[in-house]
């Protein structure tokens, strides 16, 4: 019964992966949302975003997830034009396989990752904090927030706080094969993330409690390392 159970899993995994990428950075950025209810949920409590005294609480939560995935959907054009003029230069279908491989082994650490079996991914969060030291003090401008203008570019700056969920999503956008790919490939995992972080500024605590629940996390983590999983028997048999 389970080994049906999970055959009817893998093959769901693989329609969502095989006939819309964006459909499936969708979902991991959905499942994956445990992960950045750890990363942002503290700082939005922290800024004031869930009170209800606020009456521009959520217009001012909503538009810092828009700066943040604006910022998602930049790097992603970003990396998907780096990776097709990388493409350009070899053969583009060989290519492309290797570094969808390598975005599957990627995805499967992530998976582990957000299940707390393996924290090998966090070497990613390591390297990307050189950069966040520089780029954080320019985040302290829009403080205190008290309008969604504000909001909005300090969610831009703090899109690129160092993740290994986004890190590893952004190797996935090199294979992607243009710039536009990318860019719609990140999109949609930031999307993915937003239902999450939204009901953080409405029910913090309660959701808070949910998501540190060991099986929530272990359950999230474990479908994350299958899309990897079935991204690596995609490339194995050829896409």
């Amino acid at each position: 019964m389970t080994s049906v159970w999970l055959a009817q899993l893998l093959d769901q995994l693989d329609i969502l992966i095989g006939q819309s990428q964006y459909l499936g950075a969708f979902t991991i950025g959905l499942f994956g949302g445990v992960h950045c209810l750890g990363m942002c949920g503290g700082l939005i409590t922290a800024l004031g975003f869930t009170r209800p005294a606020n009456q521009q609480g959520f217009p001012i939560l909503l538009a810092y997830n828009l700066g943040r995935i604006s910022s998602y959907a930049l790097a992603g054009g970003l990396a998907g034009g780096l990776g097709a003029a990388a493409l350009s230069l070899t053969d583009l279908h060989a290519a492309q396989q290797i570094l969808y491989f390598f975005a599957a082994l990627f995805m499967i650490a992530l998976g582990l990752y957000l299940a707390g079996i393996w924290r090998g991914i966090a070497q990613l969060e390591r390297i990307g904090t050189v950069f966040w030291r520089k780029l954080e003090p320019l985040s302290r401008r829009f403080i205190p927030i008290k309008h969604p203008l504000q909001a909005f570019p300090f969610g831009m700056i703090w899109g690129w706080l160092p993740c290994g969920l986004v890190y590893t999503i952004l190797i996935w956008s090199l294979s992607a094969g243009s710039a536009i790919n990318g860019l719609l490939l990140m999109l949609a995992f930031g999307l993915g993330t937003l239902p999450n972080l939204l009901l953080m500024g409405v029910a913090a605590n309660r959701l808070n409690q949910w998501t540190r629940q060991p099986a929530i996390r272990l359950g999230a983590g474990l479908i994350v390392s299958l899309f990897g999983i079935i991204m690596l028997l995609r490339v194995w048999t050829g896409f």
